[in-house]
């Protein structure tokens, strides 16, 4: 079992709000964020995730090397809910040794060599001399980012397992911690709109002409958005407050399936979730809410919603929040840990913005309005390409304490 970790601070930002306040907001009131699409130079029929206001963003002179419209994101998420200052605390009060970066990201910020190569030089096609590859289009850019924002100097990294990856770094952390590696880490996730993804997930036939809408049977694709959300996780001290956010336990798989599409039972699903389960010392009768991976994708909903299925007998009340805020991708299973957490801390189940009704086809307790619950567990799936998947478990600190 893992010892359940402390999530001392986290945030969110997202198309649905900057920070905490305007997320709940639209949390509660089921409001979409997702607008026709007018991104860059993009021609697409389709709706996206266009996080306001992130074009007027700037970087310190002493951060220039890493200006990129993904950076500029993350700075932005880190700016919200006092985050970046109970980072810097946490540097302080642990040493910069002792605090880790770990971030997930699946394209970081290749928009700048996409733009990059609208300028090539006509005779050698060379890339213009202001391109900085190491801190844009490098995946690793958005923890080095973040580690000089605040100064830290322990360990960093960042996945890049498509939808998984913002949720694959709380069970990384959640490894150091126990190890006694570190002391406290800043994980998350940050993925910002491109034309890679776009145009890419556009040839596969994924992206849908209308919002998305998920577990609908009308469903026929995604909408792609862009978030930056973070979460501070620590060791929790002997006496914690009732309604404390802990990460109470993670489960990983990888059943290599196919390249783009889910296994049609769900098999890495169904794995991911029953580790998760076990680590948090829960049955699956004890989780009260599930935070859907919920694409709006045929494949995807059907799959997932048959892995719930055969794992819980009575499938708790469960909801995709991509309807919201679109698939952000890397960024995803960040910024629904962070629902989840608010989900915790409010009593309340999200909605699913978008569908209208439930595919008769998947058999599982399905939301579709924001409904008032008392909850103590609940469960965020996130399923990425290549069958590469994550659970994570989330509870209150009074939860953990009943019988």
């Amino acid at each position: 079992m893992l010892t359940p970790l402390l999530i001392s601070r986290y945030t969110a930002t997202s198309c649905i709000g900057t920070g905490l306040d305007t997320t709940r907001d639209a949390l509660k009131h089921c409001r979409s964020g997702l607008r026709q699409c007018d991104f860059e130079s993009v021609t697409l029929d389709t709706w996206i995730g266009r996080v306001p206001g992130l074009e007027r963003m700037t970087l310190l002179p002493a951060l220039a090397d890493y200006d990129c419209r993904n950076n500029r994101l993350a700075l932005l998420g880190l700016m919200q809910d006092g985050f970046i200052d109970a980072a810097i605390a946490a540097v302080q009060r642990h040493g910069a040794q002792r605090v880790a970066v770990l971030l997930g990201t699946s394209t970081s910020g290749i928009l700048e060599t996409e733009l990059a190569y609208r300028h090539r030089d006509p005779v050698t096609g060379a890339l213009p001399a202001e391109f900085h590859y190491r801190g844009s289009h490098n995946i690793f850019s958005v923890a080095e980012f973040v580690r000089q924002a605040i100064g830290a100097a322990g360990p960093a990294w960042v996945i890049s397992t498509a939808c998984s990856s913002s949720a694959k770094v709380f069970a990384s952390a959640a490894r150091l911690l126990n190890a006694g590696l570190i002391d406290a880490a800043i994980v998350g996730g940050v993925d910002s709109l491109c034309l890679t993804t776009l145009y890419g997930f556009n040839s596969l036939e994924l992206v849908a002409p209308e919002p998305c809408r998920p577990y609908d049977p009308e469903r026929s694709g995604i909408s792609i958005g862009e978030a930056a959300a973070f979460a501070l996780l620590e060791r929790a001290p002997d006496t914690l407050p009732a309604d404390a956010i802990l990460l109470a336990g993670y489960g990983e798989s990888s059943d290599a399936h196919h390249m783009s599409s889910p296994h049609p039972q769900g098999l890495g699903a169904r794995m991911a979730m029953e580790q998760a389960l076990a680590g948090a010392g829960l049955s699956p009768g004890q989780i009260d809410y599930i935070n859907l991976h919920g694409t709006g994708t045929r494949g995807n909903d059907s799959a997932e919603g048959l892995a719930i299925k055969t794992l819980f007998d009575h499938p708790p009340p469960s909801s995709s929040t991509k309807g919201a805020t679109g698939h952000a991708l890397g960024a995803a299973g960040g910024l629904e840990a962070v629902f989840c957490a608010l989900a915790l801390a409010d009593g309340l189940i999200p909605g699913s913005p978008g569908t209208r009704t439930l595919d008769p086809s998947i058999d599982i307790d399905y939301r579709i309005r924001p409904q008032p619950a008392r909850l103590g567990h609940v469960l965020s799936n996130s399923l990425g390409f290549g069958g590469t998947n994550c659970s994570l478990v989330f509870s209150r600190a009074d939860a953990r304490t009943e019988p």
